[in-house]
């Protein structure tokens, strides 16, 4: 397992897997790391609100997400999980855009162009199949365009990994040479079933398989996941093909708020990984550097503290108008979405009439 910023925060860099950060950077991924766990938690506690349907947690997984923004090329496309809210909000998705999805205001409301950010898939192991045709994509347009150097970053779990969709994707990006990372985020649980249930091996193994490069990364440790994350997508920018990452990490919350995690894990597995958690290792790195002291974290908290105000705020949001939200279901509306606006416009215009 590739590991170069251990539990007790000691760092030990790698010569196959440079690492060009500043300190300002560093400083700044601790602030991200904390920021994205914020946002996790305001979610979590909208839904016991009432005010979202639905939040899927991440704590304990933020140094996935941040390690890809450390990583990600200017022309790269993402495609998350629907755990990947805060990478979604640094790739420029609003607040609102992503509280709307789990409030149930709007589908996918932002421009996945624009902020290369693309739509949650929500079935699982879905977008692998989206991800390797829109890198597919990528070659032909290259052909065309010599100043494209572009990859995608594929986010998926380990649950996905039991989902043929994610097997045949596997399968098109090896022979088709794509430019595709795979991060699988192991975070040893798919809702209540632990990895070993679906797999008897390690996940990176498994890619071998499909002849495709693997490795397997401390997903706690964000310099790992940057510096892995660089190498690899520069490789597929440069033509060389997929790679497949295991980030092994731990989901401390529940699968989604509908989940009971008490049901099926023990609280001495817990507390063995809030041990290795991402923020307190990167923190006391930072500290041993003299590069962050008590003063800056209290400054951060207050900075948290206005995050998660805005966060509460971007919740309040009008029922959206159910004829319009139908219309970006496709680019050219069939005769039955077509069918069924005319339904809900009849409906509304009666109650309307009622009233």
């Amino acid at each position: 397992m590739v590991q170069i910023l251990a539990p007790d925060g000691t760092r030990t860099d790698r010569d196959d897997l440079p690492l060009d950060l500043s300190d300002e950077q560093l400083v700044d991924a601790l602030e991200r790391l904390v920021m994205a766990r914020r946002l996790d938690l305001e979610g979590t506690n909208l839904q016991r609100h009432g005010e979202l349907s639905l939040w899927p947690p991440a704590k304990g997984q933020e140094a996935t997400q941040v390690g890809a923004w450390l990583a990600v090329g200017p022309q790269d496309q993402i495609f998350p999980t629907y755990r990947e809210q805060a990478l979604g909000h640094w790739m420029g998705v609003s607040l609102e855009d992503v509280i709307g999805g789990w409030r149930g205001t709007a589908h996918c409301p932002w421009d996945t162009v624009a902020t290369r950010f693309s739509a949650y898939p929500v079935l699982i192991g879905s977008g692998t199949l989206h991800a390797v045709g829109y890198a597919m994509g990528i070659q032909r347009d290259a052909a065309a365009d010599p100043e494209l150097h572009a990859a995608v970053l594929c986010f998926h779990g380990d649950g996905a990994m039991s989902e043929g969709d994610t097997n045949e994707s596997y399968v098109f990006a090896s022979s088709m040479n794509a430019p595709v990372v795979f991060c699988a985020v192991n975070n040893q649980w798919a809702i209540s079933e632990p990895t070993k249930v679906q797999s008897p091996t390690s996940l990176y193994r498994r890619a071998l398989g499909f002849g495709i490069p693997a490795v397997q990364v401390d997903g706690n440790d964000i310099l790992a996941m940057a510096a892995v994350l660089r190498v690899t997508l520069e490789r597929a920018r440069r033509g060389e093909g997929p790679t497949f990452i295991e980030a092994w990490t731990y989901r401390r919350g529940a699968h989604t708020t509908t989940d009971d995690p008490t049901r099926y894990r023990t609280a001495e597995t817990d507390a063995t990984w809030e041990a290795l958690d991402p923020i307190a290792r990167l923190e006391t790195y930072l500290r041993s550097r003299g590069l962050i002291d008590d003063a800056w974290l209290a400054d951060l908290q207050e900075r948290a503290d206005e995050f998660g105000a805005r966060v509460r705020a971007a919740a309040q949001q009008p029922d959206p108008d159910l004829v319009e939200l139908l219309d970006d279901v496709y680019v050219d509306p069939t005769p039955e979405v077509l069918a069924d606006q005319r339904e809900l416009a009849a409906w509304r215009a009666a109650g309307e009439e009622q009233a």
